[in-house]
């Protein structure tokens, strides 16, 4: 069986339903129901206390900065903020987990009914459920968000760096107690596809809101998804399967690609998907069975008798709303209209919060914005791709974009000069007008007689090339002026050099 596989087969018999849970750590100093700290990288079960190693007696307290940044999330994934929610006791033993129960919320969470918007696939823009109602092909898709809820992570198994780890398990307890929202789709999505579109325009938005820094490898977002598969057509939902432990959207991508393959594969040869929870392996890109899947009543729920109803009335959403900043999708629309630039550059300027504010500080102070958008995603992210590096690291500051690109407006610079500016401000970890200073402020050459006199000497040097020309293989121009900008380092004004050759080369 292929990983390709199941894209064909979603098209035919069956097609997949997916959901996906989306764990968030919000980005507190401090745990969701005590004072210990959220640090990450501290010695293991050195951030704990008597309230999350879960002693008798112990009173949890609700820390009031996770709500408003849960809020805040929820309100930017489009959700219905409930007044009242309840915290209950999701009962499960388990080594991480001191008190023998996570406190989470369950059927009154904080928040109900967002969505996510994604793009469409010209693919799957061609179906009819894809239309609009007067026929029209939908570029975008809502996937709906049952909930988002407030819950404390558990702790963490450690299977390696301690003595015996070959043989035995460790328990790291720092982690218990973090304040985590969980953001619950509905099962909407249809392709891995759009999963991988959902998670990433999610991560966007949380990260734009600032309550949570979305590092994976440091566990600070983590997803599970759920799929099944049915008869295309049908209504009623497949037996799905859990898979847990994805490092990363790429691997959840993969992942879902080869479940959904193994489930049409099942149901093909007589036998029968069964629930259970399965782990992806993503040097071999094949999920596993881990153990059978728990239905929601077997944690038997209940509510948490230490902790009051939480109340998020009118005054403090308010309050909470003030601090929403523009999101990704306002703030690429608003890009186009204000700048000029196209919806491609919107995109790419927009994917993090930090770019998008140092573009618009750069596009403002420049003479022409749309020049500045190409010089940002060309020639400054190209270079910092190639180290490796983020935008933040960049030796080149916006305001320096902003003044190459009005030198390179005024003609006062070529693109060549450009080019090898830039390079020199990464050699050197400078930025371009300290770098430009001390180049000497070079300058486009503009010296009428000085260019006459290079362009004589290549014309004399190429007659062949100019025979060409004057037989009528005018683009030849292009290789005279690739001469006298490679005699003039690269310091001529191109426009000038244009018009001089061709003034020179029509003269026979």
């Amino acid at each position: 069986m292929t990983p390709a596989e199941p894209s064909v087969v979603a098209r035919g018999a069956y097609e997949p339903v997916i959901g996906l849970e989306v764990h968030v750590q919000l980005l507190t100093a401090s745990k969701i129901f005590c004072s210990c700290s959220t640090r990450f990288g501290a010695p293991p079960n050195t951030n704990v206390c008597p309230v999350c190693l879960g002693m008798p007696g112990a009173l949890p307290v609700l820390n009031p900065k996770a709500v408003e940044f849960a809020t805040l999330a929820a309100m930017a994934l489009n959700c219905r903020i409930n007044e009242t929610s309840i915290f209950a006791r999701k009962n499960y033993f388990y080594p991480d987990l001191p008190k023998g129960y996570q406190i989470s919320q369950y059927d009154k969470p904080l928040a109900e009914h967002g969505y996510v918007e994604v793009p469409v696939s010209k693919t799957d823009a061609g179906s009819q459920k894809l239309r609009t109602e007067n026929g029209e092909l939908r570029t975008s898709k809502k996937i709906g968000i049952t909930r988002v809820h407030l819950e404390e992570d558990a702790g963490k198994s450690l299977h390696e760096g301690f003595p015996d780890s070959d043989e035995k398990t460790a328990i790291d307890l720092n982690r218990t107690g973090v304040p985590l929202i969980e953001i619950v789709s509905e099962p909407d999505i249809a392709t891995p596809d759009e999963a991988y579109e959902y998670l990433t325009r999610l991560k966007e938005i949380i990260l734009y809101t600032g309550v949570s820094d979305c590092n994976m490898e440091e566990g600070s977002l983590r997803c599970d998804a759920n799929v099944s598969i049915r008869p295309r057509g049908q209504k009623e939902l497949g037996t799905k399967a859990e898979i847990k432990n994805v490092n990363s959207f790429r691997f959840i991508r993969e992942a879902l690609i080869y479940e959904i393959a193994r489930q049409v594969e099942v149901v093909e040869s007589g036998g029968k998907v069964v629930q259970e929870t399965r782990l992806y392996n993503s040097h071999e890109g094949k999920t596993y069975s881990m153990r059978s899947k728990e239905q929601a009543h077997d944690y038997r729920y209940f509510p948490e008798p230490d902790l009051q109803p939480l109340v998020v009335d009118e005054k403090w959403k308010a309050e909470i709303s003030k601090t929403l900043p523009e999101l990704p999708a306002a703030r690429r629309a608003r890009l186009v209209k204000d700048y000029g630039v196209t919806e491609y550059d919107a995109h790419v300027l927009t994917v993090s919060k930090s770019l998008a504010d140092q573009f618009e500080a750069a596009a403002k102070a420049a003479k022409n914005p749309k020049r500045v958008a190409n010089l940002v995603q060309g020639e400054l992210m190209g270079r910092l791709k190639a180290k490796g590096a983020e935008i933040e690291h960049s030796p080149i500051s916006m305001k320096g974009v902003a003044k190459s690109a009005d030198l390179v407006e005024s003609g006062a610079i070529s693109g060549k000069m450009l080019k090898d500016l830039y390079d020199l401000c990464f050699e050197r970890n400078k930025d371009f007008p300290e770098v430009y200073e001390e180049e000497g402020s070079p300058q486009q050459s503009t010296d009428t007689s000085a260019l006459e006199k290079i362009i004589d000497e290549i014309i004399a040097a190429n007659p062949k090339q100019v025979e060409q020309y004057r037989g009528g293989k005018k683009t030849m121009i292009g290789f005279f002026v690739g001469q006298v900008m490679k005699a003039s380092k690269g310091q001529a004004n191109p426009q000038l050099v244009n018009e001089l050759l061709t003034n020179r080369l029509e003269v026979t």
